[in-house]
């Protein structure tokens, strides 16, 4: 089985729900995501950052959990980072979708025994939740943000559109429609269900 490796690249939250802190908030959903990759089966998990998201990372990075330092918040600076480590797939995942199955992420890794590159559209159209590549990167790769990257634009750098498999959507909670539907009865996205709790 090929070494693999899910990073939480630690973004921008620009949005809080109303009353709670959007420092804590933002702190909240990326531990809920770290919490997961940590608890995931056959990957390494990992953190990325740039210098100012570097405490952040410190504080919900689990115990010996590799934190990849960035000159850049991109993906392509985190596909790099994971190739020098000896990696030969890595996913790169937003750290604003606390709630997001294990299954969906392990979709996105799915479709690389047989393509270079795979995208989990974010729910809503704009960005993506995340980014699967085998490693070393394609030299086709651009230049990579989650929050503002879309399939079709990975699918026409690349040398056939099929190169890059689309896997299923999930939601970041980027406004209130998003928080709306996080189901309480789903376990996990422990800090973030404390912050909203009355």
């Amino acid at each position: 089985m090929a070494r693999r490796v899910v990073v939480a690249l630690i973004g921008p939250v620009r949005w809080a729900p109303p009353g709670i802190d959007p420092v804590a908030w933002r702190a909240a959903l990326a531990e809920d995501v770290v919490d997961l990759l940590a608890t995931m089966s056959e990957v390494e998990p990992a953190i990325a950052a740039v210098a100012a998201d570097r405490p952040l990372a410190d504080a919900i990075a689990w115990p010996g959990m590799p934190i990849y330092d960035l000159p850049a918040r991109d993906v392509d600076a985190v596909l790099a980072a994971a190739a020098r480590d000896g990696f030969e797939q890595a996913a790169v995942i937003a750290t604003d979708a606390p709630d997001v199955p294990g299954l969906i992420l392990g979709k996105l890794l799915r479709p690389l025994t047989t393509r270079p590159l795979a995208v989990a559209p974010a729910e809503g159209g704009v960005g993506l939740l995340g980014v699967a590549s085998r490693l070393p990167a394609p030299e086709w790769l651009p230049t990579i943000d989650l929050d503002t990257a879309a399939p079709a634009t990975l699918r026409a750098a690349a040398p056939r559109p099929a190169d890059v498999a689309v896997t299923p959507a999930w939601r970041r909670l980027r406004g209130p429609a998003d928080l709306a539907t996080l189901d309480p009865a789903v376990e996990g996205w422990d800090s973030t269900r404390t912050l909203l709790s009355p």
